[in-house]
């Protein structure tokens, strides 16, 4: 007997015990459980680390916090998921729930910015905000209005944990809050389920489990391809990984014109993010020969989605990890050439299919209360350089219009600094998120990220300086 035989056998007797024994119709259809990819956050989150992003959305006007609470309030019919919380339950991964105690006062709050209401004093205000740790006791985000910036404006800094969504989900999450977007609302279905329906439901789970089994040394290959071909090797070492980060943060921006990156990138056949990471290897290359440590390559994460769109009736996370050794020694130009055959030649088939292998590793790490050493000592990768594509159009939000959309990475382990990149309305935004004590040179790299990709786009499109 075949295997793939044996194990639809297996799935036809627990299809026909449930039949049997129980009546479909006590199978909640609305349980809405933590995927695989999900676990990974809370395996982290368990094990130390703030597992939270963040977008500064900045406004030409400034609503006031009565105003932007309701609107807000209005809009979550749009993402349902903004009302609900996670609970443990005894059978199968634990599920979201609406929170019975859902107030939006406890998610929508206001704080001034300092004088001079600039952008630098922005990112200050930012960087505290996004390390003020989300509760799971209550639905996992939070945004808070920045009031007092220049010339009238304010901004809102909305902050949602990865168990919520990764970066493109967080995108859908934005895509229902902001004006004209129509989205449907989506029914709630996150009412308790009664323990019989949670133990079919995790029944349900298991036999689909089993019924792809046959499947998992396709899916193994696949992630050992995304994860491991290549031969990156062990991390060189430098002072950005030299101890597991603390709890503050810095911030700082560098922006582009986007037309002229893509212009540059199809120069050599590559990607912008191609060219975005030959700018910041380059520009981290330069801070840390200013430190005396001179490096020949450096080893990038770079995300890769799963996701063909966002969608906010599928949020949670559907990301893997693509390791890549990008080369520091030549001209800038010839190493974009470098970067882009290299990522080009890593891509699969299959993207995001690293967490088949990524997610069992991390899980069994955090059972044994290993993980936060891990990764506070790891030497796989020396930063990660996370690029999102955001909406091409420009968007408003109580009237507002949004000037800008300035991402904010999660940096965890002993990954000092790292850069969050997103595009919006033809400007391409790259965000250095940094650990003061590992690296307090964040103006510097972002600095020198604009000034790398000044030249690199210079000869292929207007260029357009940092606001």
């Amino acid at each position: 007997m075949s295997v793939r035989r044996f194990f639809a056998r297996v799935v036809r007797h627990w299809d026909t015990g449930a039949r049997n024994g129980h009546d479909r119709s006590m199978i909640a259809p609305r349980i809405t459980r933590l995927s695989a990819d999900d676990m990974i956050q809370l395996a982290q989150e368990a094990s130390g680390a703030w597992m939270q992003f963040a977008a500064i959305v900045v406004l030409d006007g400034s609503p006031g916090l009565g105003d932007l609470r309701a609107l807000i309030e209005s809009r979550l019919g749009a993402v349902p998921r903004l009302r609900q919380r996670l609970v443990r339950v005894p059978y199968g991964r634990p599920i979201w729930v609406d929170d019975a105690g859902f107030e939006i006062a406890r998610h929508v709050d206001e704080v001034p910015c300092p004088a001079p209401g600039d952008r630098t004093a922005l990112l200050a205000v930012a960087a505290r905000t996004v390390q003020e740790r989300l509760t799971l006791a209550h639905p996992p985000w939070r945004i808070t209005l920045v009031s007092g910036l220049g010339g009238g404006r304010a901004a809102l800094v909305i902050v949602l944990h990865h168990l919520l969504a990764d970066g493109l989900a967080g995108l859908a999450v934005l895509s229902g809050l902001v004006d004209g977007v129509r989205v449907a609302p989506s029914p709630s279905g996150g009412a308790w389920p009664t323990a019989e329906q949670l133990r079919v439901d995790a029944r349900a789970e298991r036999r689909r489990r089993i019924a792809a089994l046959p499947g998992l040394p396709g899916r193994l290959r696949a992630a050992a391809a995304e994860l491991l071909r290549g031969g990156t090797g062990t991390a060189p070492r430098c002072s950005i990984n030299a101890a597991p980060v603390g709890q503050r943060r810095a911030l700082a921006v560098a922006q582009v014109d986007l037309a002229a990156v893509a212009a540059t990138a199809r120069l050599v056949g590559g990607t912008v993010n191609d060219v975005v990471l030959t700018a910041v290897t380059a520009a981290l290359a330069c801070v840390l020969a200013g430190r005396g440590e001179r490096l020949d390559r450096l080893i990038v994460s770079v995300p890769i989605s799963a996701r063909r769109r966002a969608d906010a009736a599928e949020l949670g996370n559907r990301v893997g990890v693509l390791p890549v050794s990008l080369p520091l020694v030549g001209p800038t130009g010839e190493r974009l050439a470098a970067v882009a055959a290299v990522t080009r030649s890593r891509k699969t088939e299959t993207p995001g299919a690293s967490t088949a292998l990524l997610a069992p590793f991390v899980r069994a790490l955090a059972a044994i209360g290993a993980f936060g050493a891990f990764i506070g000592h790891q030497r796989l990768v020396n930063t990660f350089v996370t690029n999102v594509r955001g909406p091409r159009e420009p968007l408003s939000l109580g009237g507002c219009r949004v000037t800008e959309l300035i991402p904010v990475s999660a940096i965890s382990g002993n990954v000092g600094v790292a850069f969050a990149v997103l595009s919006y309305a033809g400007r391409l935004t790259v965000t250095v998120v940094a650990d003061p004590d590992r690296c307090p040179d964040a103006a510097r790299l972002a600095e020198l990220v604009r000034i790398n990709l000044g030249e690199l786009t210079a000869s292929t499109g207007p260029y357009q300086p940092a606001a």
